[in-house]
């Protein structure tokens, strides 16, 4: 397992420094992103369009749900310096302090996000303690999925919302907003398949102009009423505290939209680096929410019946309508991170054997993390589309968005915990997470009670792909189980190759086994059934590392066995997609091991499962793990092999 590399800033000791499966330590710059190079001005415009596109479209709908007539509170002028209080120190707490300060300096190989840091948690050893460490980290993961639903549709539907505050046209428009916003989802999904490369380079450009814009309105209504800026003192929040009581705590539950996306500064660290990142909140997506929010408050200040809308209101009636447009396209972008973050998340999942093989589409040649996955982008259409029209305005969806942020929050302070206790020692770790998960427990208690007005959906969304990561990964190793139990120890079928000398046909035939250990089942069966064997044999194995990249040169070892039999082993990160054939380029390349492509053949085994009352796992999760091994993407598909080329071999297994 590697360890943290943020280098001479670290949390912890270098990469390497965990035990673990064994990866070699490169010479790579940990603040420089795997996927991206440049300078840093260019790496940090382009983190704005990528990273703070969610929390950037937050002012949309943000401080108008802490004064929402269901809220309790009403915008009295104590009562916003109050709130804007609570905007602020939100903000510089957990993006400030919390990511950029702590949990950003903790990466896996340069690579950050939920699943990058359970990996690096977990031992090799088994245990209680681990499983519960399993099971809350791969709760975060789903509670990304019901994440990566929510954001498209509240941010989409929020921006085109305010058509409704553009003068003479408004209330003409207003019954149109439900398809209007499904409209552009449905273009956002089908444009997932060309990829974000192109797209993506004025992804920057229009979230700085969008960050520029929505802080100079600030700007203008807080030069109007500079009052607003006491609200930068905390102790406006400890009054807003002291007066409302519980009906303050609940407001929480609102406060946290402002923070939504933190969990992206994390998530997106191995595309961009630190540094990039860093820059770009500093020097405008910060300044820019700051003044954007002070702004608002400002405005309710000396017009407090513009709390319905205190964004859109900003602006002068004229100024509304590019408002309306700018803001619609920075929504999208703000959801198109989002899903190519899902496409990411369930990368990693597939290659640590938590989610079946599904397609992988690269759609850039240049850069390895662009990837398109159509099952999960149709499952996504579907989801927001549904919760549009389910919900119908973003005020309503905002309840159901709490629950999925502040939750994967407090997982991620866990973990990050339990990493750091390694190389701090249990005091100086908790006197850092102990403060951070009160804060995130305090956040996400406030949003509990929410979960009848909408809550439920991303926790029902979380449950179900928990469901789904589990059984796949006990269903696997119940699998892995039953073939290792098939297999023959090399030391015993060789002798029996060298004793009976079968006959040997020309080419060169290539098992592929998910262990490194023993004979394959597929070969065992073959030779039994056919009584012959290729000259020369290549025992492959793929095996994904829990560091996110291996380099090339170091990722395929070959083992000569004897009688023309070799073990060849390929390691691949959990950010890599691996490929069989470049597999044996690299084998030829650096081990002298030689192909051709018309004479090699790939076997495969294709297990028929059957459910039976055999103990050892729930009846609901082997019928599930069928139905997911029957529709996973085939083994020949998913490593690319030539489709002619290939032979499978059938076994029955009971569940």
């Amino acid at each position: 397992m590697s360890g943290a590399t943020p280098g001479t800033e670290s949390a912890g000791p270098p990469s390497g420094g965990a035990s673990g499966t064994t990866t070699s330590e490169t010479t790579r710059d940990p603040h420089v992103g795997h996927h991206h190079h440049g300078a840093l001005g260019t790496l940090a415009l382009g983190a704005l369009g990528v990273v703070y596109g969610d929390i950037g479209t937050s002012p949309l709908y943000a401080l108008r749900e802490c004064f929402h007539e269901s809220s309790g509170i009403t915008p009295t002028h104590e009562n916003v310096l109050g709130v804007l209080s609570l905007f602020v120190w939100a903000m510089t707490l957990v993006v400030v302090v919390k990511y950029i300060v702590f949990v950003t300096r903790v990466d896996n190989g340069g690579e950050g996000g939920i699943l990058a840091l359970l990996a690096l948690v977990l031992p090799k050893r088994g245990g209680a303690r681990v499983g519960a460490l399993v099971l809350m980290g791969l709760f975060g993961a789903s509670l990304l999925y019901a994440d990566g639903m929510l954001t498209p549709a509240i941010s989409v539907v929020s921006a085109v919302e305010g058509i409704e505050q553009i003068e003479g046209i408004g209330h003409a428009l207003d019954r149109w907003i439900v398809p209007i916003a499904i409209a552009i989802l449905v273009v956002l999904f089908l444009a997932q398949k060309r990829g974000t490369g192109g797209v993506g380079l004025i992804f920057g450009p229009v979230m700085l102009l969008w960050f520029v814009v929505i802080g100079a309105l600030g700007a203008v209504q807080i030069a109007q009423h500079p009052e607003v800026l006491a609200a930068i003192s905390p102790h406006h929040a400890v009054i807003f505290f002291a007066r409302h009581q519980l009906v303050g705590f609940l407001v929480l539950g609102s406060v946290v939209l402002c923070i939504t996306g933190g969990e992206a500064l994390y998530a997106d660290m191995g595309h961009f680096g630190r540094r990039p990142i860093v820059l770009a909140w500093f020097a405008v997506a910060f300044p820019g929410l700051i003044l954007n929010y002070l702004g608002q408050g400002a405005l309710l200040l000396a017009h407090p019946e513009h709390a319905h809308a205190p964004f859109f209101s900003m602006a002068a009636g004229w100024m509304r309508i590019p408002l309306v447009i700018l803001a619609t396209l920075a929504t999208v972008i703000a959801s198109q991170a989002l899903i190519s973050g899902a496409f990411s998340l369930t990368r990693q999942a597939i290659q640590l054997g938590y989610l079946p093989r599904l397609e992988i589409r690269h759609t850039s040649s240049m850069t390895e993390g662009q990837v398109y996955l159509p099952e999960v982008n149709r499952i996504l259409m579907v989801a927001c589309i549904a919760l549009v029209i389910a919900f119908e305005s973003s005020s309503r969806m905002a309840a159901a968005y709490g629950i999925a942020v502040t939750g994967t929050m407090g997982i991620t302070t866990v973990l990050f915990y339990v990493v750091v206790r390694k190389w701090w020692g249990t005091a100086r770790a908790l006197a850092v997470c102990v403060p951070m998960l009160i804060v995130d427990l305090a956040f996400f208690g406030a949003n509990v009670v929410k979960i009848a007005s909408g809550g439920w959906v991303p926790i029902v969304v979380a449950f179900g792909v928990l469901a789904v990561m589990t059984s796949w990964k006990k269903g696997r190793e119940r699998v892995a189980r039953f073939l290792q139990n098939r297999s023959v120890p090399l030391d015993e079928f060789i002798p029996r190759i060298e004793r009976e000398s079968p006959f040997r046909v020309k080419g060169t035939a290539v098992f592929m086994t998910a262990s490194a250990n023993g004979t394959p089942p597929v070969l065992v069966h073959h030779y039994r059934h056919n009584q012959v064997l290729h000259e020369q044999i290549m025992l492959l194995s793929i095996q994904v590392q829990d560091v996110p990249f291996v380099p090339k040169d170091e990722s395929v070892t070959v083992d000569d066995l004897g009688h023309g039999i070799y073990r060849v082993t390929a390691k691949y990160g959990f950010m890599q997609s691996p490929r069989v054939t470049e597999i044996l380029r690299a084998a030829e390349k650096q081990h002298g091991l030689a192909t051709r492509p018309e004479k090699t053949s790939f076997y495969l085994g294709r297990e028929k499962l059957v459910v039976t009352k055999n103990p050892g796992m729930a009846q609901w999760r082997k019928v599930l793990f069928t139905f997911l091994s029957r529709n996973a993407r085939p083994a020949s598909d998913y490593f690319k092999l030539p489709p002619d080329r290939v032979l499978e071999i059938g076994m029955q297994l009971e569940l």
